[in-house]
């Protein structure tokens, strides 16, 4: 892989100028007619071992036999990123191996931790384990530079994005159970966090429980065996979903983390993340609430519109950076 010595006066600089050309070389390498099948095996993966976490130090209430066990290791682990001080938000974001470039405009921009001086927030970045051994390679350089990756033990695919939504929710509560509140989205997204922390979760009010929000669907599953959306009969039988916030993003109080884990581990998985999410809140009981900040479409840049909502879909990295720069150079125009 990329190796070098560096002459550059800031080690991190240095490294993460080498994971740029890593990254670049990686994606260009893999992107020619070669088979990834062929080249698995043969590089060995220098994956961090994580801490072990005794099985009943957090989840001691559970019942002994789990329909979803989900008993993955972690194989790349933030274990000790709250112990110093429990963070008011923690951002969890689901993405792919490929997408460093979204996963450094989210660090460079909305994402970045040292914002908000007077509240402490907490961005990782969720993944699964890549088939392509380079790529896992990639990832853990990666995260030896930046501290905000964590990787669970099964194979990240579109159809286990459950997976990766339940390995943060665990990680939430293993790991920072007193942090305030989650946010979790996608890596294509873009996040006022001004309006995020400051209107909706308000850090000097008392913090609130059992308390989910973002853009509710009420819908139900589709058949048609073409869409990315299908539902088999066999696998959710009823006509109807229960209200669920789109999977682009949601919020909610850290308890709920703890909640839905618990329940899922007795409930039938499926693909649909958010739709899974909204069964296990159907049998907690907990009602999400309806915020139309929360976007799950693309929207047409304006100062005026984007200092209004939560989030945005389908934002590139190149978008993100003019729209963040944009938004924080003109903070003293009003609409």
């Amino acid at each position: 892989m990329c190796f070098s010595y560096c002459s550059m006066p800031s080690k991190v600089s240095c490294l993460y100028l080498l994971t740029v050309v890593c990254w670049a070389s990686a994606l260009w390498y893999l992107s020619v007619s070669r088979p990834s099948s062929s080249y698995v095996g043969q590089v060995s993966i220098p994956m961090r071992k994580a801490p072990k976490v005794s099985k009943n130090s957090t989840f001691s209430n559970i019942r002994t036999r789990s329909l979803n066990p989900h008993d993955f290791g972690y194989l790349i682990n933030e274990a000790k990123k709250c112990q110093a001080e429990p963070p008011f938000l923690v951002i969890l974001i689901s993405t792919t191996h490929k997408e460093f470039n979204a996963r450094q405009a989210i660090r460079e921009t909305w994402g970045d931790e040292t914002t908000f001086p007077d509240v402490r927030v907490f961005t990782l970045f969720l993944l699964g384990r890549s088939t392509d051994a380079v790529l896992n390679q990639m990832v853990e350089q990666e995260s030896q530079i930046f501290h905000d990756i964590i990787v669970e033990d099964f194979i990240d695919s579109y159809h286990n994005l459950t997976l990766k939504t339940l390995m943060g929710m665990r990680w939430v509560a293993t790991f920072c159970p007193k942090a305030q509140y989650v946010l979790k989205t996608d890596s294509d997204i873009f996040v006022n966090m001004e309006n995020l922390i400051y209107n909706l979760l308000k850090p000097t009010t008392k913090p609130r429980r059992r308390y989910f929000t973002g853009y509710v669907i009420n819908g139900g599953p589709i058949r048609d065996m073409r869409s990315k959306w299908y539902m088999p009969r066999d696998l959710y039988p009823e006509s109807k979903y229960p209200p669920f916030c789109s999977g682009t993003g949601y919020v909610f109080s850290t308890d709920v983390a703890e909640l839905i884990y618990k329940t899922s581990l007795h409930t039938r998985l499926l693909h649909l993340e958010d739709v899974y999410v909204g069964v296990c809140l159907r049998k907690l009981g907990i009602h999400p609430f309806q915020n139309s900040g929360f976007n799950h479409w693309k929207m047409a840049y304006s100062l005026c519109r984007y200092r209004r909502v939560v989030t945005v879909h389908q934002i590139s990295p190149e978008e993100m950076h003019r729209i963040w720069n944009d938004m924080t150079s003109k903070k003293h125009l009003k609409c």
